[in-house]
């Protein structure tokens, strides 16, 4: 599976395969996953919106 395709799934945008094996330790770790990314999605653009005030 791709990574883009990885991320979709994460951030809701694509539904998920319906024939992959989904277990409760993989549901804890994909929810992880979208956390980390939306983290690192805010933490960007507070860094851009400091970066353009400063300038």
């Amino acid at each position: 599976m791709g990574v883009w395709r990885q991320i979709a799934e994460y951030l809701y945008i694509k539904k998920k395969d319906p024939n992959r094996e989904d277990t409760t330790w993989i549901k804890y770790m994909h929810g992880i996953n979208r956390i980390s990314i939306l983290l690192f999605l805010f933490a960007i653009i507070v860094m851009m919106v400091r970066l353009a005030k400063s300038c």
